[in-house]
Parts: structure tokens; sequence; C-alpha cells
């Protein structure tokens, strides 16, 4: 299924500039699998040693939190939006 990964401004010098990035997925573990395939560098910003995401990475399928569906096993649909949001902290 093809998917869009929309990334924010502090991704894309590790995506070659991209905003977004089609891949194919039908969980968002699979898109981002997909993402890491195209831009290897991202998997060291996004996921942890596990293969989980980093604690501070938010990701959203068509507007919808992630960690309160099933993580990286929540599917996604033909032509999903999956959106990565890195928290921002600072004062």
């Amino acid at each position: 299924m093809a998917v869009k990964v929309k990334l924010p401004t502090q991704l894309r010098a590790n995506a070659g500039g991209a905003s977004e990035v089609s891949v194919d997925g039908a969980t968002v573990g699979e898109a981002l699998e997909g993402l890491y395939a195209q831009h290897p560098e991202l998997r060291e910003r996004l996921a942890d040693g596990d293969g989980g995401l980093r604690r501070f990475v938010n990701v959203y399928v068509d507007g919808e939190d992630v960690r309160f569906g099933d993580g990286l096993d929540t599917a996604v649909k033909d032509g999903a939006e999956v959106q990565i949001l890195p928290a921002v902290a600072g004062g």
C-alpha cells in the first residue's frame, strides 16, 4: 500500500531535503522500514536500539496518535498520511 510519510523541517536534511516520502507498508512499522530503506540516516534519529520509536518521537496516522492505537503495528490504508513529529523542548 502506498503511504505518504510527512517529515518535519528538523528531519528533512536527513532525507535529502524532502518534506514528504512515498513508501509502501500495511502498518506504521512497515512504512517506517520503507522510509529507512530510502533514507537510512533517519533510523538513527527515530528508532531506539530495540527497533521501537524513541521516546520523544510522535507518529500520527491521518491525525491519530499511534500510541493510542497499536503503535508500530497500527494499520495504514492505501493513501494514508503518516506524520512524524519529534517533541521539541526548551525554554
